[in-house]
């Protein structure tokens, strides 16, 4: 039988902390986001530089794309850490870490003096920008409920969009202004993370989880192992050395042993980089695929634009960064509009199907680049682009927020990051060295026609203001028909993205962070016939506001007069109050069932959401709309339970109660074996609180139904029989306990006054064993009588206090039960 108690009832709050406002989250998220800006800022100002920059150090198109893919390959490796960190420490103590760690890595960056000194300064920075990419994410899903973590995410893309505009332009400015030099690109970054720092210590309030940390190292070198390892091939590989080569057999089979040898390191981690368990949930292993992709799409394309304004058009690095502006636009307007369209619909798969077209369109349509195609063409271009990253990158992250535990926010978004940065990372790895192979072939193939030898294909960056205008046009005119190529590669990644888009099921939002996630994956319950007959229960609700502070027997009262409410087991429950069901699971006598399953169906029998019970018993649905429903629940000590709700435009609250799923039968029987009836069977907890009572019938045998599991005590009374008790545990089926009972020897008689021989009151009997122990006191009455029963066989003392005392020993067989008459007076 299930119960429905209101809500308001109740006493108690729906979470564990009641819901920050507006104001509290944008003064919590200001620091946030200042520091995300400068991460992004970092990244965007050098990208526009990065052409001067690789030309001033004399190096090759390979330390062009290796710039990029050792920022992106550090945050790829250090995302997952920061995220599990975060899991486990001070969330606040590690954002601040991570800007430290940033700023530190920004510094010897704006110091390098040679490619080497350049590419170490960039890990530093990854590894910052990946602890602010992924506990920017983590700290937002602790602070906001999923369903309102749209509007804010558009908040996020705002700050993304600004960074990414600002950056560009600043970088050229820098680049373009003789007594600033690209140097300052690393430094102008310091100012804003040093006010990050200030407001995050003055505005970010988190509760702090401790517990001890444990790090899988193993697995982080592993898979950083494997990953470089199969980049460095990557990037060398038909140029080095053959594609076809020994050298590639050694390191792509390398990395595949890395990535297996990292898989059984994760399957029996205490805490994995990666959490393998996370990917029986089908939305996260598809969210997963789906970064992946984007990532490779995304970073791989987009990070060549700056080379393709500045070396096939010939444009200054400050106009270089003006021209990407329609990408950005792109990018913010999506995302800042989706975010509040999905803060009120709760819906967001649309915005992700969207995304993906936008994406590969765009692509698609980049991959007709050339030197001289017309602007206006590259900028709507560019706006695709921007629109399809801006519909998929947050709402991906979101969409797997809304489908794990709160304990698992940390790992789960930061492995959704992880998995884009690293499709970042091989992208642009893997599509630059394309883009130097085609870059190559295209100047060899111009270079020729014009009759003229020259060192360009040597793979080194060209400055077009100091080549000759026949062979810039050849230099532009390569450089436009590979960046081409690049868009064109990662067009099909944009695709595959789509397509495993496609397959996410929805969810919608949950509305509170409370809320257990609606698991959708698990198979569908078969559930028996709802009622066939709805009504409305006019009586009043029971009140259960004692649940909180009325102890056990109060909330064993409340849930025994709640099952007068309704039976939902045959009938509906009425209550025109919502789309949202919500509510507690609690046992028979009223105390929370925690990690209790509830399945939501319609009608029909189709499966629309899952959710687990919190501590307090307490979960959380969001059904699509108003309509009729059917609620499972389940737990494993506890029989199902199963509702049928109508649930209208508001929150319908709802309670269950389960009845423990044990069974406890036996036989009283005496020493000779007979079965003993009339005995009295009580059964307590480990708390000594009595669960249920019975009495044996004619046969001697008792039975108890609906018993959690658990140990128990079983005490057993009989008249004429010594009592007994025994330990015993129960399990979800039928457990068997028979207990004998011994015969038990009584005593008994009258203290009278020597030599009167009346009795005598108020006379003090003490019992003793053999060994000297107290086993029962009694005072006499008006009539001097004392008795004691249910005694063990054996050797007694007797003694009597009133007169001088008098102890006399006695011998019981525990069949008698004779009178022990006591003499008490003075001496004559």
């Amino acid at each position: 039988m299930t119960t429905a108690v209101p809500a308001e009832a109740r006493g108690v709050s729906r979470d564990l902390a009641g819901p920050m406002s507006h104001r509290q989250i944008l003064e919590a998220l200001s620091g946030l986001l200042i520091g995300l800006f400068v991460a992004i800022l970092a990244a965007t100002v050098v990208s526009n530089a990065l052409p001067t920059i690789i030309a001033d150090l004399h190096a090759s198109e390979t330390t062009y794309t290796w710039v990029i893919t050792t920022d992106l390959l550090a945050t790829t490796i250090s995302t997952p850490l920061w995220g599990k960190l975060a899991d486990l420490v001070s969330k606040k103590v590690l954002v601040q870490l991570s800007l430290i760690i940033f700023v530190a890595g920004s510094a010897v960056a704006g110091l390098a003096q040679n490619p080497g000194m350049l590419l170490g300064a960039r890990v530093v920075q990854g590894i910052g920008a990946g602890g602010l990419t992924a506990l920017t994410q983590v700290i937002m899903a602790v602070m906001i409920a999923p369903r309102e973590r749209g509007r804010y995410s558009g908040y996020l893309g705002a700050v993304f969009a600004l960074a990414t505009i600002g950056g560009p332009l600043i970088g050229g400015v820098i680049v373009d202004t003789s007594w600033l030099g690209w140097r300052w690109c690393f430094y102008v970054g310091v100012p804003f993370a040093v006010l990050a720092l200030i407001v995050l210590q003055r505005t970010l309030r988190l509760p702090v989880l401790k517990r001890e940390v444990k790090i899988d190292w193993t697995g982080a070198v592993l898979i950083v192992t494997s990953v470089s390892l199969l980049l460095i091939w990557v990037s060398f590989a038909g140029n080095k050395y053959d594609w076809l080569s020994w050298q590639t057999y050694a390191m792509v089979g390398g990395a595949l042993v890395l990535a297996l040898l990292f898989l059984l390191v994760e399957m029996k981690a205490r805490e994995p980089v990666v959490p393998l368990r996370l990917f029986r949930n089908r939305t996260v292993s598809l969210a997963v695929v789906s970064s992946l992709l984007v990532g490779v799409a995304m970073f791989g394309a987009t990070t060549f634009l700056s080379q393709y304004f500045q070396l096939a058009r010939g444009e200054s690095p400050t106009k270089a960064g003006i021209m990407t502006l329609p990408l950005i636009l792109g990018l913010a307007v999506s995302s800042t509009a989706a975010g509040q369209i999905i803060t009120r619909t709760g819906r967001w798969k649309i915005f992700l199907v969207s995304g993906g077209l936008f994406l590969t369109a765009g692509f698609g349509f980049m991959g007709t680049l050339r030197f001289d195609t017309n602007y206006w063409l590259l900028a709507v271009y560019m706006v695709a682009i921007g629109m399809g990253v801006g519909l998929t990158m947050q709402n991906l992250v979101l969409a797997v927020q809304n489908q794990v535990r709160q304990q698992d926010l940390g790992a789960a978004s930061s492995v959704v990051a992880f998995f884009r940065t690293l499709g970042g990372a091989i992208g642009v790895s893997a599509l630059g060295a394309v883009l130097g192979h085609r870059i190559t072939d295209y100047l060899n193939e111009g270079l020729s026609r014009l009759g003229v030898q020259s060192g360009l294909s040597d793979g080194s960056v060209p400055r077009l203001s100091e080549l000759p205008a026949p062979i810039r046009a050849v230099v532009q005119s390569a450089y436009g028909h590979g960046v081409g190529d690049v868009f064109l590669y990662a067009a099909p990644s944009a695709l595959l993205a789509l397509v495993a888009i496609v397959f996410i099921k929805e969810i919608p939002l949950r509305s509170s962070g409370s809320e257990q996630p609606a698991d959708v994956e698990a198979p569908p319950a078969e559930v028996p016939a709802p009622g066939r007959h709805a009504h409305r229960d006019t009586r009043e609700p029971v009140p259960v506001g004692a649940d909180a502070h009325g102890g056990r027997d109060g909330l064993a009262r409340t849930a025994v007069a709640a099952q007068h409410v309704v039976s939902a087991s045959a009938d509906t429950v009425e209550t025109r109050v919502g789309s949202g069901i919500r509510g507690f699971v609690r046992g028979a006598d009223g105390t929370p069932v925690a990690d209790a399953t509830l399945t939501l169906i319609d009608v029909r029998g189709h499966q629309l959401g899952r959710a687990v019970t919190t501590a307090d018993g307490g979960y959380g649905l969001w059904a699509p709309g108003g309509g009729t429903y059917v609620l499972i629940a389940s737990a494993g000590e506890h029989d199902p339970q199963v509702a049928t709700l109508v649930v209208g435009d508001r929150p319908l609250d709802f309670d269950l109660v389960l009845a423990g799923s044990g069974k406890l039968s036996g036989t009283v029987r005496d020493a000779n074996g007979t079965p003993v009836a009339e005995a009295m069977v009580i059964l307590t907890d480990v708390r000594g609180e009595v669960v249920t009572t019975a009495t044996t019938d004619a046969d001697g045998a008792f039975g108890f139904t609906g018993v959690v599991a658990g140990a128990y005590t079983l005490a057993v009374s009989a008249a004429g029989l010594r009592p007994a008790a025994v330990p015993v545990e129960v399990g979800t089926g039928m457990t068997r306990q028979d207990v004998d009972l011994l015969p038990g020897a009584h005593v008994r008689g009258t203290v009278r006054v020597k030599g009167a021989g009346g009795p005598l009151a108020d006379a003090r009997v003490t019992l003793l064993d053999a060994t000297g122990d107290v086993v029962g006191t009694a005072t006499t009455g008006e009539d001097g009588q004392y008795a004691f029963a249910d005694l063990a066989d054996g050797r007694y003392t007797l003694i009597a206090t009133g007169y001088p005392p008098v102890a006399s020993p006695l011998d019981l067989s525990g069949q008698g039960d004779d009178e022990y008459d006591l003499w008490l007076g003075h001496a004559e």
